[in-house]
């Protein structure tokens, strides 16, 4: 095997087994789409933040023992809403990158024995994009640095 073939195969094999655990390390979660679950979260956080204003609102002196419970009880369902949509936005933001990384994996796999390094390159390279832009988009929603 060449020099440059080697090469190819080596930084293949890397991509591979850093796709491979990454799809191991993120096991299958919901398929909802990340971006209609932010979406989805930033709605109840809006409506979380709407609940509690309501309950800062109320006037120490008027309020009832009813309406302090009422206000309180919108604010707890509208955490747990908030709640459950954080976890659909993370299962879904694991999900497209374990997605993504299976899908590596599978075009490796697929490669033929004799496949030169420029051919292996050019055949995963829109599966590496793939990757890195699910992988970014991960961060970025986290906010790593």
């Amino acid at each position: 095997m060449n020099r440059v073939l080697s090469a190819a195969v080596s930084t293949v094999s890397a991509l591979v087994l850093s796709a491979g655990g990454a799809s191991a390390a993120l096991a299958a979660g919901p398929t909802d789409d990340p971006t209609a679950a932010a979406a989805e979260l930033c709605s109840n956080l809006n409506e979380l933040k709407a609940d509690n204003a309501k309950l800062r609102a109320l006037d120490p002196a008027s309020a009832t023992k009813e309406q302090i419970q009422e206000a309180y009880s919108d604010v707890q369902d509208g955490w747990k809403d908030v709640a459950e949509s954080t976890a659909t936005w993370e299962a879904a933001r694991k999900d497209a990158v374990k997605t993504a990384a299976d899908d590596l994996k599978t075009a490796y796999e697929a490669l033929p024995g004799d496949t030169t390094g420029r051919d292996a390159v050019t055949a995963l390279k829109p599966h590496t994009e793939k990757l890195d832009t699910a992988v970014t988009e991960a961060r970025s929603g986290l906010n790593c640095s």
